[in-house]
């Protein structure tokens, strides 16, 4: 197969600050410092690999005690699961799967992060993007937001791309969850000449440990992400190619920006929706020739605002959809000039998340610029999935004729616990994204 079954679907197209106060970030200069040891894995950390084997554990035991067809007698007793704890009695088989999270934790086709918060989520990602067994697998540095500020946030996605590469982690108003400070401890930024010698960037009013080399943005909101798009200018030494305004009153329509800021370094402002910001006129201005794509219909951002960018210089698009649902799915198939995700086709991995939970865009965004890249989508629903974007993972179905080793494949992320998603909603997923056979024999799983 040299080619997607899908390949001919059509693309669809949408119709044709840097503040005064802030100074370049040189590196903070001071004595050398002896070498960090790495500090050790923390306890939950080695409790979240004990639950992978232990899934591994039921699944094989699930496999040899229940695979027996025909008249064969079947088995009367499966394997207990093991215990770390000695003398702890063995839990009932039948406990096992909802212990582990099973199949809500995985199936063949999706992986759920389902971190109860936004901090334990970021976390996890995190350490999915960054597993730091090894030096080499540990980010230079990390972006640590205020949960309070979901516009931060999502504007610090772009921070992710590279050649920054800093994964989210999130503060409280009392200080680091825990989830983050032990993600934290185990990614171990060092610091390097792409993030400006800092190991932590700390954006608005998020606390970060005073042991860390850091380098602090203290605006918050449309404020904050000027600040972040001025900041990723001077580290980069590169203008961003595209501009994404997105809604500062309506997080459901601007939460795919986050996904695409770390994919692609784009800087993300923000917009009321009948008047532009200060901080957002002030940095459009100096970049006059950056095409600006507005993300939201107009009842989020309104025309006259469009207008007004206009007046500005740069060249103005609009990718919208009537609902969030919708709106992440137009900027998921949009396509102009090297701006969009361009997915129409089969082969490719996606984010699926509440579009109640903003901050969480901003967690799974390291996703999407790893791994298998994709963009965010949004279910409006925990417990059915919007025939919206049931229609969209049916319309990107990979399929095969003759070898599916040879196919093209979906993988979906599944972000929130299943409060934000449910197990059933999860399920229908992976049937979309899974691989189905084309003509002849056999049919869709």
């Amino acid at each position: 197969m040299t080619r997607p079954i899908n390949a001919d679907v059509p693309v669809a197209r949408a119709p044709r600050e840097r503040p005064d106060e802030m100074s370049p970030p040189p590196p903070p200069r001071r004595p050398a410092k002896p070498k960090r040891r790495r500090k050790p894995v923390p306890g939950a950390l080695k409790a979240v690999a004990g639950l992978f084997v232990l899934a591994i554990v039921f699944i094989v035991a699930a496999i040899l005690g229940g695979g027996g067809g025909g008249g064969g007698e079947q088995a009367t007793e499966a394997p207990a699961p093991v215990s770390e704890a000695p003398g702890t009695p063995a839990e009932a088989p039948a406990a096992v799967p909802e212990e582990l999270g099973y199949p809500a934790f995985a199936t063949a086709n999706t992986t759920r992060v389902g971190g109860a918060d936004p901090a334990s989520t970021a976390a996890a990602v995190a350490l999915a993007v960054y597993p730091s067994a090894q030096p080499a697998q540990r980010p230079a540095a990390v972006a640590v937001v205020d949960a309070d500020d979901w516009r931060t946030a999502i504007a610090a996605a772009a921070l992710m791309a590279p050649p920054v590469g800093a994964p989210l982690l999130v503060s409280e108003a009392g200080g680091m969850p825990d989830p983050s400070a032990e993600a934290l401890a185990a990614l171990d930024p060092a610091g390097d000449g792409d993030t400006g010698g800092a190991e932590v960037f700390a954006l608005g009013a998020a606390d970060t440990p005073d042991d860390l080399r850091t380098h602090r943005l203290r605006a918050g909101g449309a404020a904050g992400a000027a600040a972040i798009a001025a900041f990723r200018e001077r580290l980069t030494g590169s203008p961003p190619r595209h501009i994404v305004l997105a809604p500062s009153a309506d997080p459901g329509f601007a939460m795919p920006a986050a996904a695409w800021a770390a994919r692609s370094g784009d800087a993300v402002l923000f917009s009321a929706p009948r008047a532009l910001p200060k901080p957002t006129a002030a940095a459009l201005k100096r970049h006059p020739r950056t095409p600006v794509f507005v993300l939201g219909p107009s009842s989020a951002i309104s025309s006259g605002v469009v207008r007004e960018v206009a007046k500005l210089g740069p060249r103005v698009r609009r990718v919208s959809g009537e609902d969030p649902v919708a709106n992440a799915i137009a900027l998921a198939r949009y396509s102009e000039g090297g701006f969009g995700w361009n997915v129409n086709d089969p082969g490719h991995g996606f984010v699926v998340s509440a579009a109640s939970d903003p901050l969480d865009a901003a967690a799974a965004a390291p996703l999407s610029a790893s791994g298998a890249w994709g963009p965010l989508l949004l279910s409006g629903d925990a417990a059915t999935l919007p025939a919206a974007l049931r229609s969209y993972l049916l319309d990107v179905k990979p399929g095969y004729t003759n070898d599916p080793t040879r196919a093209f494949y979906n993988h979906v992320w599944v972000i929130g616990d299943q409060e934000a998603i449910s197990v059933n909603e999860q399920a229908e997923i992976d049937q979309l994204a899974a691989l189905a056979k084309i003509g002849g024999e056999g049919g869709e799983r």
